[in-house]
């Protein structure tokens, strides 16, 4: 995330779309946030593959939700003889940070943090707010472990909607559709019903559907658009879907003020990972 048409000083997750952030520094060092959602691998592979942050002259304050020694939880993935290296021997200075539930200030934005459901760890949903303007990144989010919902997908819970209330944009996890999800519900995601339903519910100005299930292709994501463009045919709300490359201007309305740019990509929209 960056202000204007400044380098990313806010980076949300870390998977393998990480690297194709790299072109946004110009040859520069990153000197700023990553902010982890969780370490599942798909959003944490990225790291060593991301020359502005593994450079001698970069400043990266990796932050993720608090669980121990972060550095060292993240060490599990990437250290002999899984990997040459361990995080902290990335090159330039590197903090290692764990985030409880809360406000927070990072990189010039409010950043609120909370605890959502998702298997196999700890996963927190971000509210993040600059001038007026505010964006929910909800990467991973199995709503189903807190209830079965008004429609059966998965309770529209305390936390859920305190992140996402009102927003001028909701990036959410919308991996399955609704015929898919059932053998898999386990897994810890949500189905794209949900994610527009919860758009619709929480006043959202914008849905990116995010997290694409890998075996998805374009058509297919394609054709799941439709469809949620359909189920909100009569909301206000404006439905896209996550596709890489993309930059996304985030303001409210009304504003005297210049919009934020989000830049990501379809599968792996440049915060994260891609399953």
């Amino acid at each position: 995330m960056c202000q204007d048409s400044e380098r990313p000083r806010l980076i949300l997750d870390a998977g393998t779309g990480l690297a194709r952030a790299t072109a946004l520094f110009e040859g520069n060092p990153l000197r700023g946030t990553i902010l982890l959602g969780h370490l599942h691998w798909d959003h944490t592979q990225g790291l060593p593959f991301f020359p502005p942050g593994d450079n001698t002259a970069s400043r990266v304050r990796l932050i993720a939700p608090a669980q121990g020694d972060i550095e060292a939880v993240l060490a599990r993935m990437m250290s002999p003889p899984h990997f040459p290296i361990r995080p902290a021997q990335l090159r330039g200075e590197w903090s290692f940070e764990g985030i409880e539930p809360g406000r927070h200030e990072l990189e010039g934005f409010e950043v609120q943090a909370l605890d959502v459901p998702h298997m196999g760890g700890r996963m927190m949903g971000y509210r993040i707010t600059h001038r007026g303007a505010s964006m929910a990144y909800v990467s991973d989010h199995g709503p189903i472990e807190a209830g079965p919902g008004p429609e059966g997908f998965g309770e529209y819970h305390e936390a859920i909607m305190e992140l996402t209330r009102g927003v001028d944009l909701l990036v959410h996890d919308a991996q399955y559709t609704v015929e898919e999800f059932w053998p898999k519900a386990h897994f810890g995601h949500s189905t794209v019903d949900y994610a527009v339903a919860l758009g619709i519910r929480a006043g959202a100005r914008r849905l990116v559907l995010f997290h694409h299930d890998p075996f998805h292709d374009d058509t297919q994501v394609d054709r799941i658009l439709e469809h949620c463009r359909w189920l909100a045919s009569e909301a206000d709300i404006e439905i896209e879907a996550a596709a890489e490359g993309s930059v996304i201007e985030v303001n409210a309305l009304p504003s005297p003020f210049p919009p934020h740019e989000i830049h990501g990509s379809r599968g792996d929209p440049g915060f994260a990972g891609e399953g």
